[in-house]
């Protein structure tokens, strides 16, 4: 198994095998920004050509390949949000997945549109499906790609904000992010995470202007 020296020389085994993206099921949520997580493992689906089907004892839409001899997992967790953790872990535990070797694919206020960071480890900075795999596994110690959404500028409007569809040129500039990413898949399942940072962070994609202010009515806690 190849690992990567992460931290204080700390070797850590990071040949990812469950791929999983968060979102929340249901056509209301599918655009929203939300989703991003589900955008982005839908469109590693269809590189591999494999199908995600529902799989009731794993909580959500799941798809198996063999990718370079090796078995990987793709995951949409069908939960809401905030129990994303009781489909990761269930299907982890299963087929005896360390967290190390799990890449959660989701939306990062904190990142502009266009952008995307690959990150080992550290808290869940108050994203409830992240917050909730930290508790069903145990640990923190997965793999995150951190897929920008950009902020609306105000704590407040933070939960009307992840609930409702990007413009339209956010949303290009989130797909574009989307499609450069999946070139670091391979390298990912094979554990080369340092050529896996440098495909995902090289690109510098334009800075899209200051997102509008969008009004709304109050979300429902269990999607964010």
């Amino acid at each position: 198994m190849r690992a990567f020296c992460f931290g204080g020389g700390e070797i850590i085994p990071a040949m990812i095998k469950l791929f999983v993206g968060l979102g929340n099921p249901g056509p209301e949520y599918e655009a929203t920004r939300h989703n991003a997580g589900f955008w982005w493992i839908d469109a590693l689906a269809r590189d591999w050509k494999l199908n995600l089907v529902p799989e009731r004892g794993y909580h959500g839409l799941a798809a198996r390949a063999s990718i370079g001899g090796q078995s990987v997992w793709l995951l949409e967790p069908q939960t809401f949000m905030n129990l994303s953790g009781k489909s990761v872990a269930a299907l982890a535990r299963f087929f005896k997945i360390a967290p190390e070797e799990i890449l959660v694919v989701h939306d990062e206020l904190d990142v502009v549109p266009g952008q995307a960071k690959l990150k080992f480890g550290g808290s869940h900075a108050g994203h409830n499906g992240l917050r909730d795999i930290h508790a069903q596994l145990g640990t923190g110690d997965y793999w995150r790609l951190r897929l920008g959404i950009g902020h609306p500028g105000v704590k407040s409007e933070v939960i009307n904000w992840v609930l409702k569809k990007p413009l339209k040129e956010q949303r290009e500039l989130i797909d574009d992010a989307i499609v450069r990413t999946l070139h670091a898949a391979p390298a990912l399942v094979a554990g080369e995470m340092e050529k896996a940072t440098m495909q995902i962070h090289t690109s510098k994609p334009p800075r899209p202007k200051p997102p509008r202010r969008e009004p709304g009515d109050g979300g429902t806690p269990a999607a964010t």
